[in-house]
């Protein structure tokens, strides 16, 4: 499928934009006054002034043109969407021109209606129009290659973050569902449906930010399955407080850190343990989650680094969404491990999300 002109070009109506061409307006006016005259004095004053004006009414029309034939301009292709903006510019630079000698005509300031340097003007002025231009374009052109060869490596690398999921666990729940085969099938069966929901998460798009509801569904699956192998070694507590329904988070944020708690915290001790989970809210802007598990009773019997590469992958997985606006921290305190994070609310108001910073 070919790209159009309105995957790189910007939108002419908004402030930035605007700004952006009127200092580049005014920067042609200095250049060429500078480069025209070596000295300064009354009479190249006049002259920038009158420059100045002149390159602040094209940049200002070609602005509320392009604007209005933005549609338009958006649905053509790349080739002819650049040429169609070049020759919009152009025929704005020949319309203020003869616009310009009129005025000055009619005022007096000009003795004949086509001045001996009107024709000269116009060339010039086409000339650098179009050659400024170009060079905008192209420059709008490589800054969005580059955004969007940055945004599929981006979400490459969270996909690939976001599927990683520990071997043993697939090995244990696969031999755990097995021993139940016989035993309990009703129960063997809804152990395999919680891992294919498990799965189906772990695959799906990584940028997705999913309802909380949602994650604690998945995250309640996978607790189950660990339960088949833990029995009662394992027990879990939720506590949710305040966290509005139509709030969304990145997919598979809890699952990874509770997996680490159980592998880690609750694994390691003979009597197992419980694992808690608090949601809550800081004035209605802010999600705040809380995983709190046992520390091993003898810590050299916990599991080796694997903890560290699963905390940065959390890590890389929410700066990718949230940037600097979210934070993880990990403490220990009497005899329980935590797990904080702290990340913006996003959420999901008739299908558009209301957070800033968001990716």
């Amino acid at each position: 499928m070919k790209e159009s002109a309105g995957s790189f070009l910007p939108d002419f109506g908004s402030p930035a934009t605007a700004v952006r061409i009127l200092v580049l307006a005014e920067a042609i006016a200095v250049i060429f006054t500078i480069s025209f005259n070596d000295t300064w004095g009354p009479n190249v004053i006049r002259e920038f002034l009158f420059l100045s004006a002149y390159t602040f009414a094209i940049a200002i029309f070609s602005i509320a043109v392009l604007k209005i034939a933005s549609q338009w301009l958006r649905g053509l292709s790349i080739a002819q969407g650049s040429a169609a903006v070049v020759a919009l510019l152009l025929v704005v630079i020949v319309a203020v021109t003869e616009a310009l000698i009129y005025a000055l005509h009619r005022a007096g300031f000009i003795a004949h209606r086509w001045p001996a340097w009107h024709l000269p003007m116009l060339v010039h002025s086409l000339l650098i129009g179009a050659i400024v231009m170009l060079l905008a374009l192209r420059y709008f052109f490589v800054a969005h290659k580059a955004q969007t060869d940055a945004k599929l490596e981006q979400e490459a690398r969270m996909q690939a973050l976001q599927s990683r999921i520990r071997p043993h666990f697939l090995f244990n729940s696969m031999n755990s569902i097995a021993s139940l085969t016989r035993s309990d099938p009703p129960r063997a069966e809804a152990a395999l449906q919680d891992l294919a929901d498990l799965f189906r998460v772990l695959l799906a798009d990584a940028r997705k930010l999913v309802p909380i509801s949602a994650e604690q569904e998945i995250s309640r699956q996978y607790l189950e399955i660990e339960k088949l192998r833990l029995g009662d070694r394992l027990h879990v507590v939720w506590r949710v407080t305040n966290v509005p329904k139509n709030a969304l988070i990145p997919t598979l944020t809890l699952q990874p850190l509770l997996e680490n708690a159980i592998y880690h915290g609750i694994e390691p001790r003979f009597g197992g343990g419980t694992v808690r989970v608090e949601l809550w809210t800081d004035n209605g802007d802010t999600l705040n989650v809380l995983i709190s598990n046992p520390l091993p009773e003898v810590r050299k019997h916990a599991h080796g680094g694997g903890n560290k590469i699963a905390m940065d992958n959390i890590r890389q997985r929410l700066a990718t969404h949230f940037e600097d606006s979210a934070t993880l921290q990990t403490f220990e305190e009497g005899d329980q491990y935590h797990v904080k994070i702290k990340m913006p609310i996003v959420r999901n108001q008739g299908g558009r999300l209301t957070a800033e910073t968001v990716r």
